[in-house]
């Protein structure tokens, strides 16, 4: 019996988390979603692989049998797949690099210079990844190393270096009350609505969301976004208000928002990833690369 490894690396996630909301936010998908294909799994089986209640999850003998097989296959073809992108990556002399909206703000330029000075038989092909995957190709191997904006959620199998921290602002409709104050203090923010990132962002939605400073205030979403586009669409139309890095003021103008500080909010810090087990030396350059040119003395 042919089973998709999709289905598998569901089970696993559920299995390792005993949790369905916690794994869906791991595996960047919605928890029905999820349900539905962990019972596809078990129809194709015809195995019963987890005991669900409304508060417990725990596997049944099937299920602890399979566990550990499906992390062993997981891992056998991750590490052949990578194995195989990176072949084609070495023969194309080409570099994937995934980001989201702004790349590395004013600093992608100086990136790009600095790897093509070192490395001037590669090219770098960019490729922008939807809101939805806030490890912008990572999660899934398409991109070699990323643009990242912190917290990635299930961020441990990879590599983080810290390019800048810039603050958090807040965009508003230019008809917005708060659009006349020169800092919007945060907590004339809390009842507002807001335009919020997908559901499977997981922890990179809350913290667009300013949950940890809330304090247990509740948020209000009024419309969820895929992209910056649509994200500054929703906020020009009045849906509501978004948080967002300094640098999206000076890359994104539109008609009709703008965009001010806001007081008492943690920052927004960038960082390039890649995933832990790729130790290929083109992308130690890169990460090289992009270390020189955020140096204050690039």
């Amino acid at each position: 019996m042919d089973v998709d490894l999709r289905l598998l690396r569901y089970f696993v996630a559920v299995a390792e988390e005993l949790h369905f909301t916690r794994a869906a936010e791991r595996l960047f998908i919605s928890q029905p979603a999820l349900s539905k294909q962990v019972r596809l799994l078990e129809t194709q089986l015809r195995l019963k692989l987890l005991r669900r209640s409304s508060r417990h999850v725990e596997l049944t003998a099937a299920g602890n049998a399979l566990l550990p097989q499906a992390r062993q296959l997981l891992d056998t073809w991750s590490e052949s797949l990578t194995a195989t992108r990176a072949a084609a990556a070495e023969e194309d002399r080409t570099l994937r690099v995934g980001f989201i909206t702004n790349a590395a703000g004013e600093l992608t330029t100086q990136i790009l210079a600095e790897f093509t000075r070192r490395r001037p038989e590669w090219r770098i092909s960019m490729s922008q990844a939807l809101w939805a995957d806030p490890t912008c190709g990572l999660r899934d191997g398409s991109v070699d190393v990323a643009f990242v904006r912190l917290p990635v959620p299930a961020q441990e199998p990879l590599a983080l270096r810290i390019l800048l921290s810039e603050p958090r602002w807040v965009a508003l409709p230019s008809a917005h009350p708060l659009a006349r104050h020169e800092v919007v203090p945060f907590a004339s923010l809390l009842d507002e609505p807001f335009i919020a990132t997908p559901p499977e962002s997981g922890t990179w939605r809350d913290f667009w969301l300013a949950v940890s400073e809330r304090r247990g205030h509740p948020v209000r979403v009024s419309a969820v976004a895929q992209s910056s586009e649509e994200w500054i669409e929703a906020i020009a139309n009045g849906f509501g208000v978004g948080f967002t890095a300094e640098s999206t003021a000076r890359f994104y103008h539109r008609p009709g928002v703008v965009y001010r500080p806001v007081d008492e909010i943690s920052p927004s810090r960038l960082a390039l990833a890649w995933r832990r087990e790729d130790r290929r030396r083109i992308i130690i350059e890169f990460a090289a690369a992009c270390a020189a040119a955020a140096s204050p003395a690039a």
